[in-house]
């Protein structure tokens, strides 16, 4: 019963309850000069009600007020309570609930105000009284005489519990705006709703860039690699060779770090990211770069690609990426081949690589993150794919996608 009293919580809501009257004297003070003294009482009265009413609910309209109310009612009384989203559906309900717990902030924190204030005062001036040798005491029309020595001994007692009225009477008021908080500043079902989308779209958004990440990196590491052997091979035979192998293993390094910083950037900050994305227009420089690998890549396209729509091209660039960096990690580089084909309504991409038939089939290494992705980034734009050994004997391995260029999201 003790330590509530001496406990900072204590504290912090008598500061938030003085707040409260502090900064009820204004709409009290227009609302008594909205109703004169020469009006009849009930007109006085509905008067200053109204004002007063007025006067509250323009305190709660803007937005940086419910904001305010949410950050005092957390830094002093310890609520917890969730940022505001303002959305429009809930945009005027949401000024109304501020009205009102502004409202009630005003009358609990004038009331707890008060009656701490009124409770110290009784107790210092009945401590002072009994100190000085006693005498009366009046106060709302009541007398009490204070006798000297230990007969007024029980003023101590009286003035422990003014101080004791005064902390729970503070303890209360700030459990009761705790209450009121809760219900009147949390969040709404429309304003729930809508953080859960936002949270849905924010991991749905992270989880693509951990997928771009991955294609990016992979086919990068697969290319440099590949192309450190082949500059290997060729430092003694052709240096000019070797020396173009290495400064394109430094070119994609370099684009590669570039990717790396920007998705951890976005990651870190939880923003959305702003720097242009690959797209089918950027199919050469792509290409170019599994040649400079040493593989022999035949690149086929038909249709008008630059009519397909953004989303299905970023996808697009994202699946031959991983594609053809599968060719390079676990085919032949001699004769891989690459179709895109804009018709119908449809993007048909197809990638076709030579494997060695006496291989056996391993899921672990031909079904790995990499087609899981693919297959993800397909199925969310509604179209087909397969990937598989084909011919017979089982000579080359086909990756096959058809995605819907209309009805794409």
């Amino acid at each position: 019963m003790i330590r509530p009293l001496f406990s900072r919580a204590t504290y912090r809501g008598w500061i938030y309850a003085f707040l409260g009257a502090a900064m009820s004297l204004p709409p009290l003070v227009v609302a008594l000069f909205a109703a004169p003294s020469q009006w009849p009482a009930a007109l006085r009265a509905l008067g200053f009600s109204l004002v007063l009413c007025a006067v509250l609910v323009a305190m709660g309209a803007p937005r940086a007020a419910r904001r305010g109310c949410v950050r005092l009612a957390n830094g002093l009384l310890g609520t917890g309570l969730p940022a505001p989203l303002e959305s429009s559906t809930s945009l005027w309900v949401n000024r109304l609930w501020t009205s009102a717990y502004l409202a009630a902030h005003l009358a609990v924190g004038g009331a707890v105000t008060a009656v701490a204030c009124l409770s110290v005062f009784a107790a210092v001036v009945f401590l002072l009284v009994w100190l000085s040798g006693g005498g009366p005491v009046a106060s709302f029309g009541w007398t009490i005489h204070v006798e000297h020595g230990w007969q007024g001994l029980w003023t101590v007692v009286v003035c422990a519990g003014c101080l004791a009225l005064a902390g729970y009477v503070t303890v209360g008021g700030a459990a009761a705006m705790r209450l009121l908080a809760a219900f009147l500043l949390g969040h709404r079902p429309a304003e729930r709703l809508a953080a859960v989308e936002e949270q849905r779209d924010l991991l749905a958004q992270r989880n693509r860039l951990a997928q771009e990440l991955h294609d990016s990196i992979g086919h990068t590491l697969t290319a440099s690699t590949i192309q450190a052997a082949v500059a290997g091979e060729l430092m003694d035979s052709d240096p000019e060779a070797a020396r173009r192998a290495l400064s394109s293993i430094e070119e994609t390094s370099r684009a590669a770090m570039d990717d790396l910083d920007h998705v951890l950037g976005v990651l870190r900050e939880g923003r959305s990211p702003t720097t242009p994305q690959h797209t089918l227009a950027d199919l050469g420089p792509l290409t170019e770069r599994v040649r400079q690998a040493g593989a022999g890549l035949r690149v086929e396209t038909a249709g008008n690609l630059a009519q397909v729509p953004a989303t299905v091209s970023r996808e697009t660039y994202r699946i031959v990426q991983e594609g053809l960096t599968n060719a390079l990690r676990h085919g032949e580089t001699a004769g891989i081949s690459l179709r895109i084909a804009a018709r119908e309504g449809w993007l048909e991409v197809e990638i076709i690589n030579r494997v060695d038939a006496a291989v056996p089939f391993r899921p672990g290494r031909e079904r790995g993150h990499g087609l899981t992705g693919v297959a993800e980034r397909v199925r969310l734009l509604r179209g087909e794919v397969s990937a598989g050994r084909t011919g017979e004997p089982a000579t080359h391995w086909r990756l096959a996608a058809r995605i819907p260029l209309r009805s794409a999201p």
